[in-house]
């Protein structure tokens, strides 16, 4: 006889086998419940779990997030991302720790956080289509919604066993098996509502605990809270969107989660566009991000023509199926090759910015990586120039931003031309760019600075209704690096200190660093 909901949820509660969360994540909820809690507060308990540390410093500087500069701290990550964000990317480290293989068990963990990350990637793909959303818990959620199967594999073994059976039963002949019923038919509780009581009692904020509550019902929700609504409808729907790599039948799921898309969050075509044709990219990425092995991803075009393929063969003749084979494979190598000219676009956008057409700060902090690298194997020179349009902010303020744009834009052609081949010119941010010009000795870099000093000075920048002119600040920096302690951002503090005094020797104005401290690396 199955026990009333209560004792079950008794049961799963003082069971010994009930995961528990790491030290560091539960000390992190209880410092972000008060609200005397700073900034220096959580930084300081993130740092004292160097391996946590370390992972929420890969992830800040991942394209999971795509932020311009470096972040090179705990506190400067809590400070740029922002307590809930770091609290939800070590939330996610914590859980993705969880579970492993028992006896006797039917529960596949590994499946279990495979398709959990797919979700969560999902999640917050589809939440960053919506306008003013609020994406910082969107993937946790996501990684969440399920983890009362963990709970149940873990602390009531035999019963969920009998679910899981029943459930590879029922999916013979149909795959819309109501989970949640069938673990009330068997267990007393579905996985959602112990979920939901468990992370309570573990002290979740109660934005992830709802979305663990409703993600199969979100018209179940009734409150007025906005914020919890979208995140609730992007998990369903994320469920929805995994369900096209892990069904027989995605085409049933695709039609689904484009209907569903529509109606819950008033996604447009263009938008959903957008999530299909990145989903599979993001998966893989956020699996490497957060430490999770699973197999490359198929895109949803590749997985639909092939259900498209399965269908069409029914009832055809040999003939007919060779033929169709044939046909389709041709077609998929075409697919195939427009998709990898469309991913080597993608990749080429991701280090582009996209105002002024040259190089970004991502790309720029990867080239200095590699030519630093490549001075200390030769044992030559590397210069960094850091330039900065003086007084931008007045020229915007007088002409307008979008004068301000055009002067950005042809102020990156003229100065490309200036500069060797294989030298790089890439947007630092704002009015800041950066020049990296390998095996170039301090007076050569000095005579680059110069004449690009010269250039934007003596230049017409003309619009086609008026004409302006500018002035730049550079600071230089050279260097020699030898050995493992040379560090880039040695070299760029120095090349911006340079630029600081020739800002405050009066600006348009070219300066070498000066370190007080000299290390034998720099060159002066």
């Amino acid at each position: 006889m199955t026990r009333p909901p209560e004792k079950t949820l008794e049961a799963v509660l003082t069971s010994k086998e009930l995961p528990t969360l790491p030290i560091i994540a539960s000390k992190l909820l209880t410092l972000t419940a008060r609200e005397d809690t700073t900034l220096t507060d959580i930084a300081s308990l993130i740092s004292q779990d160097i391996a946590l540390s370390a992972k929420v410093l890969r992830v800040a500087n991942s394209a999971f997030y795509s932020f311009p500069q470096q972040i090179a701290s705990i506190n400067q990550a809590v400070s740029i991302l922002g307590i809930n964000a770091v609290r939800s990317l070590v939330l996610s480290f914590s859980f993705l720790s969880m579970g492993g293989r028992h006896k006797n068990s039917l529960f596949d963990f590994k499946q279990f956080w495979e398709h959990s990350m797919v979700e969560a990637a999902a999640a917050k793909l589809i939440l960053e289509q919506v306008a003013n959303a609020n994406t910082e818990e969107a993937f946790t959620c996501g990684l969440l919604q399920n983890i009362g199967q963990l709970i149940f594999a873990a602390t009531l073994r035999e019963e969920y066993n009998q679910v899981l059976q029943k459930k590879q039963e029922d999916n013979k002949t149909s795959e819309d098996t109501d989970e949640d019923e069938l673990e009330q038919e068997i267990i007393g509780i579905s996985h959602s509502a112990v979920g939901y009581e468990v992370t309570k009692a573990w002290g979740l904020p109660e934005s992830l605990r709802l979305t663990i509550k409703y993600h199969h019902r979100p018209s179940a929700y009734k409150e007025n809270n906005l914020q919890n609504k979208q995140n609730i409808r992007a998990v369903y729907l994320a469920h929805l969107l995994s369900k096209i790599f892990y069904s027989d039948t995605p085409e049933v799921y695709h039609k689904l989660f484009r209907s569903e898309a529509k109606q819950l969050l008033g996604l447009k075509p263009l938008e959903i566009n957008t999530v299909l044709r990145m989903i599979n990219k993001v998966i893989d990425q956020s699996a490497q991000f957060f430490g999770i092995k699973i197999n490359p991803v198929k895109s949803v075009a590749e997985i639909l023509q092939e259900a498209n393929l399965r269908l069409s063969l029914i009832n055809l003749t040999y003939e007919e199926m060779n033929r169709e084979l044939i046909k389709s494979k041709m077609a998929l190598e075409k697919l195939t090759e427009e998709l990898a000219q469309k991913n080597r676009l993608l990749e080429n956008l991701a280090n582009i910015d996209g105002l002024t057409e040259i190089n970004n700060h991502r790309f720029f902090q990867n080239f200095l990586d590699s030519e630093i690298n490549r001075s200390i194997r030769n044992e030559r020179t590397i210069s960094l120039l850091l330039a900065d349009i003086d007084h931008f902010k007045k020229f915007n303020d007088t002409y307008g931003h979008q004068t301000g744009d055009f002067l950005l834009k042809e102020f990156s052609r003229v100065t490309k031309e200036v500069i060797r081949e294989y030298d790089l010119i890439a947007r630092y941010g704002g009015e800041e760019f950066v020049f990296v010009l390998p095996e170039t000795e301090s007076a050569e870099a000095m005579a680059v600075a110069e004449k690009l000093r010269k250039t934007a000075e003596d230049y017409n920048f003309d619009d086609g209704t008026s004409t302006y002119h500018i002035t730049i600040s550079i600071g230089v920096a050279s260097a020699r690096p030898a050995g493992g302690d040379f560090k880039k951002d040695d070299l760029i503090g120095l090349a911006d200190a340079a630029l600081y005094e020739a800002k405050n020797s009066g600006r348009n104005k070219v300066a070498l660093c000066c370190s007080k401290k000299k290390k034998k690396w720099f060159a002066f």
